[in-house]
């Protein structure tokens, strides 16, 4: 803790391969909170950049993410098995999100509280994450003397990304974390402001259980990401601040809390 100063923590989220702003993400903050999606898979802002077109190439990233722009989820998924044919799926996804992995880890700062995002693969981060670094997924933690909750991944979608939950175990990990001052989450509460997605002109899943929790428990703050460009970036509900924290990805800045 910085001598003399206040609390001050840097809060990141969807943070998809950028690890150049990452490693400066924690810098004049006391410790550095990450709320998930550390792999980038596919930019659907530039369709060169993600694991997908490393492999299949670019003119077939267009065409995916055409597909799942027009929510035709079905063909995009019968596109895909055809690229796929012939190579083992899981070993070149897990090779590729190794590698993004042991590069956006060594650049996390010591302290960093992290959880999941829906497109990462829990499995792997006890690989990666340093003695500084603490995983926390329905579990709480004290920083400068408030208790945060930690809650990750997301729930189930036609795009069905590798961390994907049933609305039932992702509920029993709101319960697990309990009455909090800062209740942290991948996924935002379901209110139609915050799941709402203005580019890509969707709404996204938000968690039900996670809006029922912030109504009983009544936390400071409710932080999350997980919706890219949304309608509302922070609202109340009762006495709580909803914050999203940014499209990390792209703006490169984290959200500050201090008190």
């Amino acid at each position: 803790m910085r001598a003399g100063a206040n609390t001050r923590v840097h809060v990141v989220s969807d943070v998809h391969g950028n690890t150049g702003a990452l490693a400066r993400a924690g810098d004049g903050a006391d410790a550095l909170i990450c709320l998930g999606d550390l792999v980038l898979f596919l930019d659907y802002a530039d369709h060169s950049r993600g694991i997908f077109p490393d492999l299949f190439g670019v003119e077939n990233a267009d065409r995916i993410v055409a597909l799942r722009t027009a929510r035709r989820f079905d063909e995009a998924r019968a596109f895909g098995r055809q690229l796929w044919q012939g190579m083992d799926r899981n070993a070149a996804i897990t090779e590729a999100v190794r590698r993004q992995y042991a590069e956006m880890f060594a650049a996390l700062p010591t302290p960093t509280y992290a959880t999941y995002g829906n497109v990462d693969i829990p499995a792997l981060w006890p690989e990666y994450a340093a003695p500084g670094t603490t995983v926390l997924d329905g579990e709480r933690v004290e920083i400068g003397g408030r208790v945060f909750g930690f809650v990750g991944g997301g729930l189930r979608t036609p795009m069905r990304t590798p961390y994907e939950i049933d609305d039932e175990e992702y509920a029993a990990k709101i319960e697990a974390v309990g009455e909090v001052d800062v209740l942290c989450t991948h996924i935002p509460p379901e209110v139609p402001e915050l799941v709402y997605d203005t580019v890509a002109r969707r709404f996204e899943r938000g968690s039900r259980a996670l809006l029922d929790a912030i109504r009983r428990t009544r936390p400071r703050y409710s932080l999350f990401g997980h919706v890219h460009q949304p309608l509302a970036r922070r609202m109340r509900i009762g006495a709580t601040e909803c914050v999203n924290v940014g499209h990390f990805a792209s703006t490169g800045r984290p959200w500050a809390l201090e008190w």
